[in-house]
């Protein structure tokens, strides 16, 4: 086996470790949903939302259906989401998603992963002006006969901007159009692969190998925290 086979075996967990982190994440997101919203997707679009993610990963139905049913049992606490804000080494700005059934222990991961690879843990508002959140939606290009009038007819209800790469047709929203957004696509028989609400900085920062790969040690300790949902940073 040698080292092809520890090539290969690298690959193959980070595959599997990614995955997990996948089935983490949106398994919360679903619990999240539910003590929001309900356990009926019907009822709940944003439980939908969390349940075409699910699909779009690989995510086995038993696990989505254990999800709901923890979150509907009243005697569960349920997570809370959190944003965190702070500096990457060299000037970087990063929002931190996170959901937590313990407060106290994520603040205190997230601020020691920031001092420990040079960055530092900010106050709420100090970073996100640098940022515009904004809601992506994945779509199939097969479902979508005419991509030019299809982009026209969103405008009405809240398009920031469309693109079309590859297989995929992606659209962007304002943050406060998300939802408008969802009811227009689900009206229309629109299947969406998976969709979800980003953080886009509004300034990139051009760094040089040396200071990315400084950068990248923070943003990857920080995606691996259990109570990590979503990372994004301002380095280009």
């Amino acid at each position: 086996m040698g080292r092809i086979f520890e090539k290969r075996k690298y690959k193959m967990f980070a595959r599997f470790a990614k995955m997990s982190k996948a089935f983490n994440r949106i398994g919360k997101e679903i619990e999240i949903a539910v003590k929001a919203g309900g356990p009926d997707p019907k009822g709940n679009p944003r439980l939908r939302i969390c349940i075409q993610n699910a699909k779009s990963v690989n995510m086995p139905k038993d696990r989505v259906e254990a999800a709901i049913k923890r979150a509907s049992n009243k005697d569960t606490s349920g997570y809370v989401e959190i944003v965190y804000e702070g500096y990457a080494p060299h000037g970087v700005a990063v929002m931190v998603e996170t959901a937590t059934d313990n407060q106290n222990r994520t603040v205190a991961s997230v601020r020691h992963i920031f001092s420990k690879y040079g960055g530092t843990l900010g106050n709420a508002g100090s970073i996100s002006f640098m940022f515009e959140h904004k809601g992506l939606f994945k779509i199939d290009r097969t479902k979508v006969a005419d991509v030019e009038s299809f982009e026209l007819e969103l405008i009405d209800f809240g398009l920031d901007e469309m693109s079309a790469e590859d297989d995929f047709i992606y659209i962007y929203t304002a943050f406060q159009d998300f939802g408008t957004m969802q009811k227009a696509l689900e009206e229309r028989g629109i299947e969406v692969t998976s969709s979800e609400l980003q953080y886009l900085p509004t300034n990139m920062k051009e760094l040089n190998d040396e200071q990315q790969t400084e950068v990248n040690e923070l943003l990857e300790a920080l995606e691996e925290d259990d109570d990590v949902q979503s990372v994004y940073h301002s380095m280009a």
